[in-house]
């Protein structure tokens, strides 16, 4: 596997947290902050945890580099099976380790890859044995796999996530599914991370831990643009967001140029509203 072609969708949710409060205060003046939580938290979870194995399987450590600093300072153990096929390896965080996040986390990652994140026909499966992130424990599975080459000459990837989240102090479950394609649309031909674009599209659905249904369905693709000043939002693209008892609401990410500006219509009405 490869850091630079996992990025996933997490500032997309966090960004829609903002967004959904936002909008919500304007559509039925009083919100049930439950459902953006219960989004945002699967989203943040199951990248994080592909983030952590991609390095680990990578490099054999875990010092966790994220675009911004790095997360973890080596506290878990990696163990890599470089022999068998499918490779297996190991992240075991023991009883507790707290990132330089500041987040604990106990118990093991479990990743199973056929083959080179990069080459076609490649599955990348990862699982949990008794896994929690700050008291909250995992379950479930994600898998990525290399699809080849699709009919614009981009090498695109399926990546799904069957998986719940059993949240600290019995706060409840939430159940998560998402189905997504991420196509690499520019910068392949280079190692370089500057020039790097994707394109996302698909559905991700949940069950929130009040018991709230929700799903949001990516109407026009997102692009993510990895030039710097450019990476933490995606540039453009449309998702529609629906949940249980409240109207939908689409948010529009612009046309390209990157900035921090998002338009979100709820009812008709349109709002502009600052990424965070």
């Amino acid at each position: 596997m490869n850091t630079k072609h996992v990025k996933t969708m997490t500032t997309l949710l966090m960004a829609l947290v903002m967004m959904t409060l936002y909008s919500c205060r304007k559509d039925s003046g009083i919100e049930d902050n439950t459902v953006a939580f219960s989004q945002a938290t699967s989203e943040e979870t199951y990248n994080d945890v592909q983030n952590i194995a991609d390095e680990a399987a990578q490099t054999g450590s875990v010092s966790y580099k994220s675009d911004e600093a790095n997360a973890l300072s080596g506290c878990a153990v990696v163990t890599r099976d470089t022999v068998s096929v499918p490779r297996l390896t190991t992240i075991d965080f023991g009883s507790g380790c707290v990132g330089i996040d500041g987040r604990t986390r106990s118990g093991k990652i479990i990743v199973s890859h056929t083959g080179p994140y990069r080459d076609p026909g490649t599955v990348i499966q990862i699982a949990f044995d008794n896994y929690y992130v700050e008291g909250n424990q995992v379950l479930g599975s994600k898998t990525i796999e290399n699809m080849g080459v699709n009919s614009d000459g981009h090498t695109y990837f399926q990546v799904s996530v069957n998986g719940s989240i059993v949240l600290a102090n019995g706060a409840g479950t939430i159940q998560w599914t998402s189905e997504r394609v991420r196509e690499w649309i520019a910068g392949e031909a280079t190692p370089n991370l500057d020039d790097d674009q994707y394109s996302v599209t698909g559905t991700a659905n949940g069950t929130a831990a009040n018991g709230d249904v929700f799903n949001a369905t990516i109407t026009t693709p997102l692009v993510r643009n990895l030039a710097p000043g450019c990476r933490r939002h995606f540039v453009s693209g449309v998702v529609l967001l629906q949940r249980s008892n409240r109207p939908d609401r689409s948010v529009d990410f612009g046309n390209g140029t990157c900035d921090d500006v998002a338009v979100v219509t709820v009812n008709g009405n349109s709002h502009t509203i600052t990424l965070h």
